[in-house]
């Protein structure tokens, strides 16, 4: 799609960020917390004396500390990943293990938790501006794509902020592109772009744990002197293609009208060569007086052709008013 009131700017501007939606807040690992909390209380408040102090009852209740301390070391440990997500741990700084989804455990102050990584289909728009292509014709695209992560620990080990160098390697694929193309072969072959955009991403992530699944342009701005000399091209190429389609249409109508000479010249076999051309003069004349006309100019050379002087009842009407002038 060519954009009429394209904005000129200079150099290309950075992806912006989409704002993430707030996740709307959820207590059920703290309600399991506080339960898991609670039974652990019943069961040392229970094994503890709550009037009496028998011999030996500060090394029980040292006991009782340690194991409530125990507990509570394991109700925080416990967490909770969505089914699109995926915990890349680090134990002791190295990786350990990919968790996830639902309910996993963490060691204290042994394990950390990386990077939380969505794995579901995303789609992230991206664009070129004032960019040249293969002959030098300064456009302004943009376009989108659809990506995936499909393997959390390269993405959150071998690059820093996965998002922001997809959004790069996208941009920086679409100027190498268009770059390599001219704007015809651009506007034309939209579908082949596309697929090398594409290929030339994928080729970048594909290190990272990424793959992408779709990249789409939506819009082609270009300036506007340049879009005027595309429309007297492109009206020049309909008036040619209307003219070529014309004069097949007349060839057609010759052959068919020399089978009906063929046929008329059984039973006349005076009619000559030029028989065609003559149909095809009536026909024309009945398609003019079929459009209502009230009034036709015609060639004296056509009425020659037809060697008639009363093709149009011009002998009647001089011999009307011929009587009339009597």
């Amino acid at each position: 799609m060519i954009n009429k009131n394209a904005k000129a700017s200079v150099g290309i501007q950075p992806v912006a960020k989409k704002t993430r939606r707030r996740r709307k807040p959820d207590y059920t690992l703290a309600l399991i917390r506080l339960i898991l909390l609670l039974i652990a209380a019943a069961i040392v408040f229970t094994f503890l004396p709550a009037s009496q102090q028998p011999p030996g009852l500060m090394e029980k209740a040292g006991i009782y500390s340690a194991a409530m301390l125990a507990a509570l070391l394991l109700i925080f440990s416990l967490r909770k990943a969505y089914e699109w997500e995926r915990v890349v741990v680090l134990r002791l700084g190295k990786f350990h293990k990919v968790k996830g989804p639902g309910m996993y455990f963490l060691v204290p102050l042994l394990d950390h938790v990386c990077k939380v990584i969505d794995i579901r289909i995303r789609v992230m728009d991206f664009y070129a501006q004032e960019t040249l292509t293969g002959d030098s014709v300064t456009v302004n695209v943009d376009a989108f794509c659809f990506w995936l992560v499909w393997d959390p620990q390269k993405a959150a080990l071998e690059v820093e902020d996965y998002e922001e160098a997809v959004a790069l390697a996208s941009k920086a694929a679409l100027r190498n592109i268009l770059s390599k193309n001219d704007l015809t072969t651009f506007l034309a072959r939209g579908d082949i772009i596309e697929k090398q955009i594409q290929e030339e991403v994928e080729r970048q992530t594909t290190e990272w744990g990424i793959t992408v699944h779709y990249v789409e342009i939506t819009d082609i701005q270009i300036p506007e002197p340049l879009q005027n000399s595309l429309s007297r091209i492109a009206q020049a190429e309909r008036e040619k293609e209307g003219r070529v389609l014309l004069a097949e249409a007349e060839i057609e109508i010759a052959r068919k009208l020399e089978e009906a000479i063929s046929i008329y010249a059984k039973d006349a076999p005076s009619m000559d060569s030029t028989g065609a051309l003559k149909l095809r003069i009536l026909s024309i004349l009945n398609e003019g007086l079929k459009s209502g006309n009230s009034m036709m100019l015609v060639p004296n050379s056509i009425t020659d052709e037809l060697k008639t002087k009363d093709i149009f009842g011009l002998a009647a009407l001089n011999e009307i008013k011929r009587g009339e002038d009597k």
